[in-house]
């Protein structure tokens, strides 16, 4: 079949490329318009686009995606994959057999702009990837396949993207030969619907008066984009790890206010919690080179900058 994708991060992309290691040809792709740089910095093109100049494949980057900017394109299918614009009604029914989306959820749950991360923040137990057809309302089309898997202890937002894209690769190659042969069926979605909204980057800030259950899963979830931080001081660190005491061990019996450092060890840094305590095991401070630093980093650098009694808010 003749495919026209839309997508714009690594998720989209790395559905683009089994696209075109397969028998379908690939006759266009629309992605989000370059990023702006930091500080002045050239614009930061997608993932998506990426590939596809890779590929040398027909780009269009709309700042918003119309029917006329189809028109000199043939397309049997539209395959979107987190393109990040919801599309209008004519064009959705542009290509012939209409549009289908990889979404990384099992539908009705999770919705929206960020399933993965919304999976994780919530501390579920399974997650999944929906292929389903497109139609007006938001992630509400019926459904062509869904398979499910379940979500690790340590399930970081990163693993759990990394593998719901190898699922949603083998279920979208196995929906569009369905499509093909003419042996598709869609079952519409039965639940009550949940809603993954934007992830916003002042959500990421860590507060340390939740249970530490809830902090672990909170810097899980927000790795690796926009990522969990907290302040000391004038310093905004990044946490890219942790890990919650064992229950009933003398660690965790220590206590202190919300925020507060207990201590530093090899395992990395012991901070108190509204309920018992959290051991940041990757952090990021922006001195130096700006390097993640483990618990022997600090000790070995920085021990003073993460002394007991100081509180991080």
């Amino acid at each position: 079949m003749k495919i026209l994708f839309a997508g714009t991060p690594a998720f989209a992309a790395e559905h683009l490329t089994a696209l075109m290691t397969s028998e379908h040809t690939v006759v266009g792709v629309i992605t989000q318009p370059d990023k702006p740089g930091k500080r002045g910095k050239q614009p930061i093109p997608s993932a998506v686009k990426h590939v596809a100049l890779a590929h040398q494949l027909p780009l269009l980057q709309p700042t918003r995606l119309r029917l006329s900017d189809l028109q000199e394109v043939a397309a049997d299918i539209m395959v979107v994959v987190a393109y990040g614009q919801i599309l209008k009604p004519d064009v959705l029914a542009y290509p012939r057999l209409g549009c289908i989306n990889v979404h990384g959820s099992v539908l009705p749950h999770w919705r929206g702009a960020a399933p993965i991360q919304r999976a994780i923040l919530a501390g579920d137990s399974i997650s999944g990837i929906c292929i389903m057809e497109m139609d007006a309302g938001l992630d509400t089309g019926a459904v062509l396949q869904c398979r499910e898997i379940p979500v690790a202890p340590r399930e970081t937002s990163a693993s759990l993207c990394d593998k719901l894209s190898q699922l949603g690769q083998q279920a979208l190659l196995e929906v569009l030969a369905d499509l093909a042969d003419g042996q598709a069926q869609a079952v519409p979605q039965v639940g009550e619907p949940s809603y993954a909204r934007k992830l916003e980057k002042l959500e990421a800030q860590i507060d340390w008066t939740l249970p530490a259950q809830d902090i672990d899963k909170h810097i899980r979830g927000f790795n690796p984009d926009p990522v969990a931080y907290t302040h000391l001081d004038d310093l905004r660190l990044k946490v890219w790890s942790a890990a919650p005491c064992v229950p009933e061990t003398q660690t965790s019996r220590r206590s202190g206010q919300p925020g507060e450092i207990l201590d530093v060890e090899k395992r990395g840094v012991l901070v108190a919690c509204g309920i018992d305590n959290l051991w940041l095991q990757s952090i990021q401070v922006p001195l130096g080179k700006g390097s993640i630093l483990s618990g022997a980093d600090i000790l070995n650098s920085r021990k003073a900058l993460f002394a007991s009694g100081t509180i991080l808010r």
